[in-house]
């Protein structure tokens, strides 16, 4: 079951990544990512205060976020600040690199993923996960020497360094995830980081962006950006839940998690016309092909 859940969050996220590149071209990246965060936190704030309020009726709908101790805040304090950075970090990539080229290296999280799993949590892999992590790895290795062919050169190019830190800091993300969740009830881990990545998002859009707005990238509203922190809410409930089934692995839930790069890659080749799209889709279907044997494995 909780790899069917990450299959759905795999589908949210392609869609997420959608939005965000459609809303960052030729944007500015800060407000962008602000308007993202305060369109979930919007969403987030009735529940946390329901729950408080009028428990019972909450409860019924499944949407019950319990108090927690102060120690427990200040862990999700500490995934928020690993998310908000991995995001800043991904939204500038995002808003200069082509999406066929960001999401399958985004996607290769689950290599880093996958090796602290195996060191911190002694997750064990049996053959056909095995198989279908390597074949799914091996496939997002090639898509990254796609860059080249582009005039993208993976070793210069600051953008795809910054995407390469987000990737990496996802991953710790994705690590920490799986500790707190046994800790913490796993709605209050969603709501309370995204009520947390919005106060942490206030002194970054007004002190460092609005008062150097007019000497850099022009905002312009689009539709697109509210509905980044819509489907953030989509994923992130659907991948929680996954993540909250004791036999979860984090390095396949990760993996399957990242395979949303289908969705972002379709929409990528036939609205942006983004090139090399044939050698593109062999190598996605490598992709494919490794993550449904690491979703055959878990069952």
């Amino acid at each position: 079951m909780w790899a069917l859940l990450g299959v759905v969050a795999a589908l949210f996220l392609g869609i997420y990544d959608i939005f965000k590149k459609t809303s960052l071209n030729n944007n500015a990246v800060i407000p962008v990512l602000f308007i993202s965060v305060l369109t979930s936190s919007l969403i987030y704030l009735p529940v946390v205060v329901g729950s408080q309020i009028h428990p019972g009726f909450f409860q019924g709908l499944q949407l019950y976020v319990p108090s927690l101790t102060m120690s427990e805040h200040l862990l999700i304090v500490l995934k928020s600040f690993i998310v908000l950075s991995s995001w800043i970090l991904a939204f500038f990539a995002i808003k200069h690199l082509p999406l066929t080229i960001v999401t399958p290296v985004r996607a290769t999280a689950p290599i880093w993923t996958l090796l602290g799993a195996l060191l911190i949590f002694s997750e064990k892999l049996n053959g056909m996960q095995w198989a279908g992590l390597l074949i799914t790895l091996t496939f997002f290795y090639l898509f990254s020497t796609m860059g080249k062919l582009e005039g993208i050169h993976f070793g210069k190019n600051k953008w795809i360094w910054l995407i390469i830190a987000a990737t990496l800091l996802g991953s710790a993300s994705a690590l920490y995830d799986k500790f707190i969740i046994r800790e913490i009830d796993r709605l209050a881990v969603q709501t309370w980081a995204g009520l947390y990545k919005l106060i942490i998002m206030l002194p970054i859009f007004a002190f460092l962006w609005y008062p150097r707005r007019k000497k850099t990238t022009p905002f312009q509203w689009r539709w697109g950006i509210p509905l980044i922190g819509i489907f953030l809410i989509l994923t992130d409930f659907f991948y929680f839940y996954a993540l909250s089934y004791p036999d979860a692995l984090i390095a396949i839930l990760s993996g399957i998690r990242r395979s949303g790069v289908v969705v972002s890659f379709i929409f990528g080749a036939l609205v942006f016309k983004e090139k090399n799209v044939k050698k593109k889709g062999i190598y996605l279907a490598g992709i494919i092909g490794g993550v449904l044997l690491m979703v055959a494995g878990s069952h």
